[in-house]
């Protein structure tokens, strides 16, 4: 099905984004990551090495440039300086790379965004030339927002970060991608692969997770499963479903029979 990702004007083959953090090491996050057939990996600045720290593993060991659009986050900021800070390192690291997501968190215990915040981070970035993937909640006018200050592709939340809880408020969701005219992709809260199969046939055009592949007792097959449930969701949603009835309707009409 040639049906590309894009973000920015860049064509993906895979909806399925994912991040490197919280393996047993680097070897497993590189297994699983090419498991997941995944183009574009999430890296969290401020807890990972990609050169900073000259003594420590690098993550661009396991996740060469010339095989991954690396896509550097601002995990763990709480205020609008510590992620334009962050943005700006990560672009300095990577020799001008302008692709980042955003996110601002508002407190340590549900790690929802500062929507507030987060737009305000967003217009100081976009106007410093950064193209920005942002974190946000489910709300319908904030992702709006967030598109027209120039973000080139928002990320509601499906239920809070690492809480495996699934999709808490389709239509949210649903009227999120209603409304947008950039890619939308589920951030947070998928637990397993009938959860990423569901975003998807909501009409989202990718998911982005972390947790539920490396936290999964197998990492490596789990990231397998959310490579087959990504795909076949956006199967499903392309196809579009059967309608839903109170009543059954046989698979075989007796209509036209002759006993």
């Amino acid at each position: 099905m040639n049906d590309p990702l894009i973000i920015a004007g860049v064509e993906y083959h895979s909806r399925l984004l994912v991040g490197t953090g919280k393996y047993k090491d680097m070897q497993e996050s590189k297994l699983a990551t090419e498991a997941s057939g995944a183009e574009i990996v999430t890296i969290a600045i401020r807890r990972s090495n990609i050169g900073q720290n000259p003594d420590e593993p690098n993550l661009l060991d396991i996740l060469p440039l010339d095989k991954y659009t690396l896509l550097p986050n601002t995990a763990g900021c709480y205020n609008v300086e510590d992620a334009v800070r962050t943005c700006r390192l990560a672009r300095e690291l990577l020799d001008g790379h302008d692709l980042v997501k955003l996110e601002v968190l508002g407190d340590e215990k549900t790690l929802f965004p500062d929507v507030t915040a987060t737009l305000e981070a967003a217009k100081i970035l976009v106007k410093d030339g950064f193209k920005i993937m942002v974190y946000t909640n489910d709300d319908p006018i904030m992702a709006k927002r967030l598109e027209e200050v120039g973000c080139v592709a928002v990320m509601p939340l499906a239920a809070p970060i690492g809480s495996g809880l699934g999709i808490r408020n389709p239509y949210n969701i649903l009227e999120i991608v209603d409304n947008a005219t950039v890619p939308v992709l589920v951030d947070a809260g998928v637990g397993t692969a009938s959860d990423a199969a569901m975003a998807m046939e909501l009409g989202v055009d990718g998911i982005l997770m972390n947790t539920a592949i490396a936290a999964a007792q197998d990492p490596v097959l789990m990231a397998h499963a959310m490579k087959n449930a990504t795909i076949a969701g956006r199967q499903a949603f392309k196809a579009g479903r059967m309608p839903r009835k109170r009543y059954a309707s046989a698979s075989s009409p007796i209509d036209g029979t002759f006993f």
